[in-house]
């Protein structure tokens, strides 16, 4: 058989493939869902949640055992930051983490009885605080507060003391460095841009990754003796099977993929510092090893149920082996090691660097390169789970 009969069978077989595979897609509910209705809306969803980016007002209860002016001062000041709202006062600290339990308040600024009568004697005072560390944002934006008024009530009692006679020199006995603080990659400090970029790469990866698994168990259900490989001369070779198949998601994902990394952001203001085609350069490597994981990882699929149970566990780990939510290089040599397994693990850390750092296609190529390794070693192993359907199929079908 000569090279161009061979070709135009391949050609011929995985374009009907593709199109089964495309018709199953649209006529499965399930699949669709994971496929279309999950990329379009979840993004939406989690992006509208963290819209706000920083959180504000956040309750906080005060025990006053100062009863001073200094101390309510304190106290004025910090109610009169955007980020805490003094809603609550107690007697005593008891009281105080009561109100904490029952999730009324978030924090407690516990000022003691010596507080206006250290400092009047030019001692160090003590206001205590104590946070509800379950969320990390509100524990920030109670701390900084109580830091910030400390630090300019402290610098007020400075320049009262200093014995100044110009309003320069009040100034320079405050800050005698002047410091201009810029946020970098992240002007708005806010939550959203910081962690959602890396949110849309993961939500790219699960809903491929879940369909594929969902598309691979409805075969398994409908296929004679639950096999993987339908009972059908055209599914014959390995090749033209996994093409068509990765063919069809590629259609469908490069749109998604589109929509993710380039519209998304730009609806909700996120930073967008990539170009359009080096967004892409990066999109296609990380999508190719996507399908061809999800293939590969199909074979454990039984049933339409455990794809479910698979992905979904391991949803949490992924964005913190990213290392975007957690610093990389705090992650364990071993988990670093699981972390390159799959393909999200650079793709996010480089769509992230690109898109909201501004780093050049050239400072990403590494993550680049080892997305196109992952597409390359999970395209061979998609053909090897697939071969060995095939010779299961053919073993079933001979009766042996």
């Amino acid at each position: 058989m000569s090279i161009f009969h061979k070709f135009k069978e391949f050609v011929v077989d995985a374009a009907y493939i593709w199109r089964q595979e495309m018709r199953q897609v649209f006529h499965d509910e399930g699949v669709l869902i994971f496929f279309v209705l999950v990329p379009l809306v979840y993004p939406l969803l989690y992006s509208w949640i963290y819209n706000n980016e920083l959180v504000r007002e956040v309750p906080v209860v005060v025990v006053d055992h100062s009863h001073s002016q200094l101390s309510r001062q304190f106290i004025r000041l910090c109610d009169a930051s955007p980020d805490v709202h003094v809603s609550y006062y107690a007697g005593d600290l008891d009281d105080a983490k009561s109100l904490v339990s029952r999730q009324l308040a978030k924090g407690v600024y516990y000022i003691p009885s010596d507080f206006s009568t250290r400092l009047n004697r030019l001692e160090q005072s003590v206001v205590s605080v104590y946070c509800d560390m379950s969320l990390m944002l509100t524990y920030k934006a109670i701390y900084q507060t109580a830091m910030t008024v400390s630090q300019k009530m402290g610098a007020g009692m400075r320049v009262k003391l200093s014995g100044n006679y110009t309003n320069r020199e009040d100034v320079v006995s405050v800050q005698p460095l002047a410091v201009d603080e810029v946020p970098m990659f992240n002007p708005s400090n806010g939550y959203g841009s910081c962690i959602l970029p890396a949110v849309l790469m993961l939500i790219l990866q699960q809903t491929l990754v879940l369909g594929i698994g969902l598309s691979a168990g409805t075969a398994r259900e409908r296929n004679r003796n639950g096999q993987l490989v339908p009972d059908d001369q055209r599914y014959r070779s390995v090749y033209p099977i996994v093409s068509g198949k990765a063919l069809c998601y590629a259609m469908i994902f490069a749109v998604m993929g589109a929509y993710l990394s380039m519209v998304v952001p730009r609806m909700f203001s996120f930073p967008m510092l990539a170009d359009g085609a080096d967004l892409m350069l990066i999109l296609i490597p990380f999508i190719l090893a996507s399908i061809f994981f999800g293939i590969t990882v199909s074979c454990l699929v039984h049933y339409r149920e455990n794809v479910m149970l698979l992905v979904v566990f391991i949803s949490v780990p992924l964005l913190f082996l990213t290392g975007v939510s957690w610093p990389q290089a705090s992650i364990p040599g071993a988990w670093q090691g699981v972390s390159w397994l799959f393909p999200s693990t650079f793709g996010a850390r480089a769509y992230v660097r690109l898109n909201s750092m501004g780093a050049t296609f050239g400072q990403v190529l590494p993550e680049v390169r080892y997305l196109w390794i992952q597409a390359a070693i999970y395209f061979g192993a998609a053909c090897l789970v697939y071969g060995h359907q095939l010779r299961l199929a053919r073993r079933l079908s001979k009766g042996e």
